[in-house]
């Protein structure tokens, strides 16, 4: 079975509101709350911020701290982030994309 048919049938299993799963997003009816306030620690040679976002989890928001990834040499890193789409809500794991 593929992760997204497991996600499918957990999400069905258990009732969780509408959910959909396709590669590096997630769709949901319910909205994030608003991004929290991190302080960033001093920076280290050959790392990049991955700041902290919202996780769907477990039925709930699930705030995920910020924290230094090593860089990928000819690559940036495009953070997570949620967009508003009438009313779904979805979210895009952050992930390195090519320079």
């Amino acid at each position: 079975m593929s992760i997204r048919s497991a996600v499918l049938c957990i999400a069905l299993a258990l009732g969780a509101p509408t959910l959909s799963f396709a590669g590096a997003y997630l769709e949901i009816d319910v909205a994030p709350p608003a991004p929290r306030e991190e302080v960033i620690p001093e920076g280290r040679v050959g790392y990049v911020w991955a700041p902290g976002y919202w996780e769907w989890r477990h039925h709930q928001h699930v705030w995920v701290h910020g924290h230094y990834i090593r860089a990928r040499h000819g690559h940036h890193w495009v953070s997570a982030t949620w967009t508003h789409e009438g009313e779904r809500h979805r979210f895009v794991a952050g992930h390195w994309d090519r320079d």
